[in-house]
């Protein structure tokens, strides 16, 4: 499959260039082509992707207008060196892998605020909470960011935007409604005055879902339902033509149906989860020194607070079990950027981090009653981060950082990270690389966990997890900017990866390495017609065994088209590929390790703008009905079809 994929890949390199031959729907040479994109968060300051070494992949807004996707998740599935996974339907629990490091190593923020909730057992973030509404752009950097954001961005970083529009106000109403029994209404507004920016959205997403242990199995068939209640709002305020005031925040509420387990007889009709966030963002910037001192004091306060209940039911009559965990995450940042010349800008940093949590679970059954109870654990972390930005002759660019963090409970951390770019304008070729180290603190439950009669659980001498880094690259454009060519060789080392070991508790034991090759094609022959493939080969091993790492895939292929019509009908067709992998299988108390088949999805979208301000679109997903898993035992979509509208005012 390798093979075939790279000689289609190839192939449509060849050919690609036939399209540019085209004329666009009035007879005119199209005018549009590829541009640098403006980012943030690959350097913590707008910076145009020319000058970036990191490989990003940023979705638009446009996008995700053109996709008609509802969930974060869908966002990214398609995206290059990215893999997603989940337990299930909508709503259960999933995993982010960036070039196949650990879901753990990926830092996911909005506007700046991380996300990452500090009770997990291995301070991860599950993305099957975001809905779409209000979102900007969507910014991914793969490889270590730990320099600019410490701890947890070992493998990359996930930065959704929300929006601040400058202009007359606008508002949204959308409606979508197909399969499995899903619903879903959006309401958005946003504009701004002279001094003023505002966005605000509410949106109810609701789902009968499907059996979350899989109806392929023996014993499953009922249906997960799920149900997401999410608003949001951003505010900002020019108080002088130096000093900004903004704010942001997000609440999400959500109620999902869970299965106890994967695979046979796994259903359970009354097991209920219930996710209850607030995310809320203070920011205030200046400029001082005639524009040459930037500082960006920002202030973010992040709570959780998730319950689980399983009531005795006809097929567990004689168990029951129930949760409770909640979170908090506050943090201040200090930035300053000094724009010393149109050749150097020099960023200097402090942050200050707190986290803390608590949890209990007990349960009734044939054994009698059990209960554990995790006591308010609290941590906390100082960061130090100094980077400068060099720009020589609009050809070479220049980053290079260093970070300092000093946590509570686990020894201190230096971090750096060397970006080198090279452009060369007259041939449109971008040379590139990076070298760089992360960390990643234990958490709070690796560190404090109670032991229980079957053995210790944490460990308060546990190290941070480390990695080093570096990858190179290059990209070619061709015809005008229409045509961009990109390849990249990345390798990523882990030591003192944190595991768990029955006798010892949570220990530092494991070392495994990810490496592998990234290839982009896009191309915009048209104004009408915009093209994407990206490639990603992927090893990841442990090193010790040799294994490979659980539930990677070797191979991925995407392919996205987007093709517009008389200005007023657009269409997007999708195709995913994503290739064998490894997982473990439970069966009772036994588990076998099982070969992953791999699996082709085609995905398509339509809309028409019948009038000015209404729009009727339509979304099917896995068109050709693929049976497939993402996680061994746990059920996925067949075909799927959904349609809605969308009114503008």
């Amino acid at each position: 499959m390798p093979k075939a994929i790279m000689c289609l890949f190839f192939s449509t390199v060849l050919l690609t260039p036939g399209l540019f031959a085209e004329k666009d729907q009035d007879g005119q040479k199209a005018k549009e082509s590829l541009e640098h994109e403006i980012v943030v968060t690959a350097n913590r300051i707008e910076t145009s992707t020319k000058e970036i070494a990191s490989s990003v992949t940023v979705i638009t807004r446009e996008q995700l207008e053109e996709t008609k996707k509802t969930t974060v998740m869908e966002a990214l599935e398609d995206v290059l060196a990215l893999h997603t996974i989940q337990n299930g339907p909508p709503g259960s629990a999933s995993s982010v892998f960036i070039r196949g490091a650990n879901s753990e190593h990926t830092l996911v923020m909005i506007d700046g605020m991380e996300l990452n909730d500090p009770i997990t057992p291995s301070r991860s973030f599950d993305m099957s909470l975001l809905l779409v509404d209000n979102i900007d752009r969507i910014e991914i950097i793969r490889g270590p960011q730990s320099t600019l954001y410490g701890s947890d961005g070992m493998g990359g970083v996930i930065n959704i935007i929300t929006r601040q529009t400058r202009g007359r106000p606008e508002f949204h109403l959308s409606a979508l409604g197909g399969s499995y029994g899903t619903y879903s209404g959006n309401a958005e507004l946003s504009g701004s005055t002279d001094r003023v920016r505002y966005a605000l959205a509410a949106t109810l997403y609701e789902t009968n879902g499907f059996s979350a242990a899989s109806t392929a199995y023996e014993g499953n068939k009922e249906a997960d339902g799920h149900r997401n209640l999410s608003w949001s709002g951003r505010l900002g305020v020019d108080l002088s033509h130096n000093f900004s005031l903004d704010f942001s925040l997000r609440r999400i509420g959500t109620k999902t149906d869970i299965d106890n387990a994967g695979g046979g007889f796994g259903d359970d009709p009354n097991h209920v989860q219930e996710y209850d966030t607030f995310y809320v963002m203070g920011q205030a910037r200046s400029l001082l020194l005639q524009n040459r001192w930037e500082q960006i004091l920002r202030v973010a306060l992040v709570d959780y607070n998730r319950t689980s209940d399983n009531p005795v039911d006809e097929l567990n009559p004689f168990s029951s079990e129930s949760s409770e965990y909640t979170s908090k995450l506050s943090k201040i940042e200090w930035q300053n950027n000094f724009y010393l010349h149109e050749t150097n800008t020099l960023t200097l940093g402090l942050d200050f981090q707190r986290e803390q949590g608590e949890s209990w679970y007990r349960s009734e059954s044939a054994f009698g009653p059990y209960e554990s109870i995790f006591p308010l654990q609290k941590a906390h972390n100082l960061g130090l981060f100094l980077q400068d930005q060099v720009r020589v002759a609009d050809q070479f660019f220049l980053t290079a950082g260093l970070r300092y963090d000093n946590h509570s409970q686990a020894e201190s951390a230096l971090t750096f990270r060397i970006a080198p770019v090279y452009f060369i304008d007259k041939t449109g070729t971008k040379l590139k690389a990076t070298l760089g180290t992360g960390f990643k603190a234990p958490s709070l439950y690796q560190l404090f966990a109670p032991g229980t009669f079957y053995g210790p659980i944490g460990n308060e001498n546990l190290e941070p997890e480390k990695s080093t880094s570096w990858d190179a690259g290059i990209e070619q454009y061709f015809l005008e900017n229409k045509l961009m060519l990109g390849f990249t060789y990345f390798d990523m080392q882990f030591e003192n990866l944190i595991d768990f070991d029955f006798l010892q508790g949570y220990i530092n034991i494991k070392n495994a390495f990810t490496k592998g090759t990234e290839l982009v094609l896009e191309a915009r022959p048209a104004g009408s017609l915009s093209l994407l493939m990206t490639y990603t080969r992927l090893e990841a091993k442990d090193k010790d065994s040799d294994e490979y790492l659980l539930r990677r895939p070797k191979d991925k292929f995407t392919v996205r088209l987007n093709v517009r019509f008389l200005d007023r009908i657009k269409a997007s067709f999708s195709v995913i590929h994503v290739g064998q992998r490894e997982d473990t299988f439970y069966v009772g108390w036994t588990s076998t390790q099982v070969t992953m088949d791999s699996y082709t999805l085609l995905h398509a979208t339509g809309s028409c703008d019948i009038l000015e301000y209404f729009q009727a679109f339509i979304r099917l997903d896995n068109i050709l009905n693929a049976e497939y898993e993402t996680v061994k035992g746990y059920g996925t979509a067949g075909f799927s079809a959904y349609g809605g509208i969308k009114i503008n005012f």
